[in-house]
């Protein structure tokens, strides 16, 4: 483990992994802000504690609410994939220079994708960040199996 520590791709790898996967569980508290705020909620449980009146108001969904798991979910399709490709992809031992573009361009895609979403930025913002992320992890998928297969 020292050893992958001293690697600089691999340091890299880390911390980027590291600040995507944090923002990914930013979006949880996200949610339930937008819970909260807008008074949404879905399980009886959560609102346990209020009339049966009160009960039929605050049981629904409300679209900011919706939009943050969307936004949430979104993140697990593409930041989990990120994690085992670009894990593979820094330790394949790819050049420091095209392995930080590759890990700070979705970095930022991904941080500029939830903002585009939450704060609905007018397509296709979101659209493009989603598909430059996709693009990014494809890239390293594609250097790495070219290394597999080619050698």
């Amino acid at each position: 483990m020292s050893q992958l520590m001293e690697n600089e791709v691999f340091k890299a790898f880390t911390t980027y992994a590291a600040i995507v996967t944090l923002k990914m569980i930013l979006m949880g508290p996200v949610t339930v802000y937008f819970r909260f705020t807008r008074k949404s909620f879905i399980n009886e449980e959560d609102v346990a504690w209020t009339s049966e009146e009160q009960k039929k108001k605050l049981l629904k969904t409300h679209p900011d609410v919706e939009r943050a798991r969307r936004c949430h979910y979104n993140d697990l399709e593409n930041i989990i994939p990120f994690f085992f490709i670009g894990l593979l992809y820094a330790l394949s031992g790819p050049e420091l220079s095209s392995a930080l573009l590759h890990f700070r361009i979705f970095t930022a895609v991904r941080i500029f994708h939830s903002f585009a979403y939450i704060l609905v930025l007018p397509q296709p913002s979101r659209a493009l960040s989603y598909f430059l992320g996709m693009l990014v992890t494809f890239s390293m998928a594609y250097s790495l199996l070219s290394k597999v297969f080619f050698l």
